[in-house]
């Protein structure tokens, strides 16, 4: 239970506008003007002491209650549709409940006194100034503190399942971290166990073949060192990503195949890897490569944007040496107002039928990652027979893909395929709230028709 929820007051500390305060005031002076009362200023001052305690209803709810009793036995028929809403909003705001009958219970003793303590010097109707008083305690005090303590009793119950949803949502976010990082381990042992071995026995192979074309080939040495540092390059390559599937979270500006992004990760994406990109395809055996570099040094390109950069101009590259062996190719890095535009962009392959064909599963991860930066993607043929893969990066992702990755903590995992958020505190509590409303209009249905009755009588 809450310090709130004892003393009736907000939340938080919140204090309620003075708007009902002033409608309070005019709902019991404004028809004053029209029907004149046998005692005017008997009458503003009721109306005014009832828009005081409207005002004080929040903070002090017993306070409100027991001082509307001598309101019900006054003059001013106006004030009696404000009784009937102090009541109900402090009642609903005292906890416990017995604290509240309490409290209902003491006005309607004040009533009581009030009534008799009149009737001394009009003994003649004190019986019929008790039982009038008695149907207007029952129908302005115990009905509305009635529909008020059932609305009351919503409060904790409202709050408990607030904090079960909380629990589930915490469970639910905690369960989908849990599963991804045993997929994510299992993906890392499956690569390991499979790719591992072969790129091992790749890089030495490959090493021994260099050996034996430095004595017997020599001008086939060059290609067999390529092909021994590129093995080596995957090899390590494939540690870092096994590293980073292994970890429960990303480090800030990490790239999931970059390891812990320092060393030549940190690198990437800048003109001396793009230039050490296209020296590497002429090596392979490629045909001629253009290098256009236009971006300024001083430009301020972000982790995430070089990596982007980097696996544009590798993919594109990489599939020229592919599909269009030997044809020329251009690689453009150019910054313009939008952001980064990177092409890669090759002519026809010098004899067709060369293709080694493919899966376009590169093109397809490229168009992802450009996708997740903002960034637009498209690759396809040109007229001439060429082919073109063409990324643009905006300017907002430039400078603030430096930063971290989103985080991946139980708060802000995203939801698992096929499962469903749990339901909100609104929703999970909407019978309930139908039910206790439903109870209160029933409850105060005979105060409203009473109400009624007596403000058409004061109008006749």
């Amino acid at each position: 239970m809450t310090h709130a929820d004892v003393t009736g007051g907000e939340p938080g500390g919140r204090r309620g506008t003075p708007a009902p305060a002033a409608l309070a005031a005019a709902l019991g002076l404004l028809p004053l003007l029209l029907v004149h009362p046998q005692h005017p200023v008997l009458a503003v001052l009721e109306a005014l002491w009832a828009a005081l305690l409207v005002a004080v209803r929040r903070d002090r709810p017993v306070a409100a209650v027991l001082c509307a009793a001598p309101l019900v036995m006054g003059g001013n028929v106006w004030t009696l549709p404000v009784i009937v809403l102090i009541v109900l909003s402090a009642t609903r705001r005292i906890a416990p409940t017995r604290r509240a009958w309490r409290a209902v219970g003491a006005a309607c003793g004040v009533l009581g006194v009030l009534t008799v303590a009149i009737g001394l010097f009009r003994w003649q109707q004190l019986p019929m100034d008790l039982a009038d008083n008695a149907i207007s305690a029952a129908l302005l005090l115990l009905l509305p503190a009635l529909s008020g303590t059932l609305l009351g009793r919503r409060r904790p119950l409202t709050g408990l399942l607030r904090e079960r949803n909380a629990y589930l949502e915490q469970t639910r976010t905690l369960t989908a971290e849990a599963a991804r990082l045993e997929e994510r381990t299992r993906i890392a042992g499956e690569m390991h166990d499979l790719l591992g071995h072969r790129l091992s026995l790749i890089s030495v192979h490959a090493g021994a073949l260099e050996l034996a074309a430095a004595r017997q080939a020599p001008p086939l040495a060059g290609q067999a060192e390529l092909l021994r540092t590129t093995a080596g390059t995957a090899m390590e390559e494939l540690r870092e990503i096994l590293g980073v599937l292994r970890r429960a979270e990303l480090a800030d500006g990490m790239d999931p195949t970059d390891g812990s992004g320092n060393g030549g990760a940190s690198e990437r994406g800048t003109r001396e890897d793009i230039a050490a990109l296209v020296t590497q395809s002429r090596q392979a055996g490629g045909g001629p490569v253009e290098l256009d570099w236009s971006v300024p040094g001083t430009a301020e390109v972000g982790a995430r944007a070089r990596q982007a950069i980097h696996r544009v101009v590798r993919e594109g590259l990489t599939n020229v040496l592919k599909h269009a062996s030997g044809a020329p190719a251009r690689v453009e890095v150019r910054r313009t107002d939008a952001g980064i535009e990177v092409d890669v962009t090759n002519g026809p392959p010098r004899e067709a039928g060369r293709s080694q064909g493919g899966t376009h599963s590169g093109l397809a991860g490229l168009h992802e990652r450009i996708s997740l930066l903002g960034g637009t993607f498209g690759a396809g043929p040109l007229p001439d027979g060429g082919f073109r893969v063409a990324a643009r990066l905006p300017t907002d992702a430039i400078g603030s893909v430096s930063g971290p990755l989103p985080e991946t903590s139980a708060g802000t995992l995203p939801p698992p395929r096929g499962a469903h958020a749990p339901l909100s505190t609104e929703v999970l509590t909407w019978p309930r709230v139908l039910g206790a409303g439903c109870a209160s209009v029933l409850v105060v249905l005979p105060t409203a028709g009473f109400l009624v009755v007596v403000l058409l009588a004061a109008l006749r």
